[in-house]
């Protein structure tokens, strides 16, 4: 194309060159050189025709590609979203189970540890009520065997026993204090586990919330590529860079 160009120059230069022929606007051109130069043109213009012909022909061809190119990469991308959704999904269903679990454990340790003491505060009770009562026969029997000399002194050690039994009546009840603070223990574990399962699941919605941005900005970028392209295609000027580079 370039040797049409600087023939067209040449011609130009031949006829503003050439001599006039007074009184009209007609002149005087060398026959051959003007003949060499327009076989130039002609031998020149019919390559470059064609080349442009092959472009024409294979502009649909190149479109067609670079569109099934961008879809492959939408299509690419869809499947690794999914994939990464999914993943996030059962990691955070796997924390959530976890912390269940856990919560659960802690619950049945303190529910065991709770019997465990109301068991032992029962058994000592018993037991105490059991020596009060033996204490309390014996000493009423010695009483009885003494007559009337000991009447004084076995009621005074037989009410020396009662209050004795109240005492160890009322620490047994202080002993049920130690069941509250076991029942309220396991409700603090309790609410700590729920809070610890809702901090998880709330970081996980953060991960999988900054990795679909990311996606979305390369789909956003991609598609962006494509348009110029196109639009590139439609105002005539030429093909775009990345169909240039796929011809290659």
């Amino acid at each position: 194309m370039y040797r049409v160009f600087e023939a067209l120059d040449e011609l130009v230069a031949i006829v503003e060159e050439a001599r006039g022929i007074p009184p009209t606007r007609s002149c005087i051109v060398p026959r051959g050189e003007v003949l060499e130069l327009l076989d130039d043109v002609r031998d020149a213009l019919p390559g470059e025709l064609d080349d442009a012909q092959d472009v024409l022909d294979h502009r649909d061809k190149i479109v067609a590609d670079a569109i099934a190119s961008a879809e492959t990469a939408v299509s690419g991308a869809n499947e690794q979203a999914e994939h990464t959704i999914g993943s996030a999904r059962a990691e955070a269903d796997r924390i959530l189970a976890d912390a269940k679990a856990h919560a659960d454990r802690m619950v049945a340790e303190a529910s065991s540890h709770a019997d465990h003491l109301v068991a032992a505060a029962q058994e000592e009770a018993d037991r105490v009520v059991a020596d009060g009562n033996a204490e309390f026969k014996a000493l009423t029997g010695r009483a009885r065997t003494e007559s009337e000399r000991m009447i004084d002194a076995g009621k005074a050690s037989y009410e020396r026993s009662v209050a004795d039994g109240l005492a160890e009546q009322e620490r047994l009840v202080s002993q049920t204090e130690v069941v509250r603070a076991a029942h309220a223990e396991s409700a603090r574990v309790i609410d700590a586990a729920h809070a610890e399962a809702d901090r998880s699941r709330e970081e996980c919605d953060h991960y999988v919330d900054g990795r679909l941005a990311d996606f979305e900005e390369t789909l956003n970028s991609a598609l962006r590529t494509v348009g110029r392209g196109r639009h590139q295609l439609r105002s005539g000027a030429g093909a775009p860079d990345y169909v240039t580079e796929y011809r290659r």
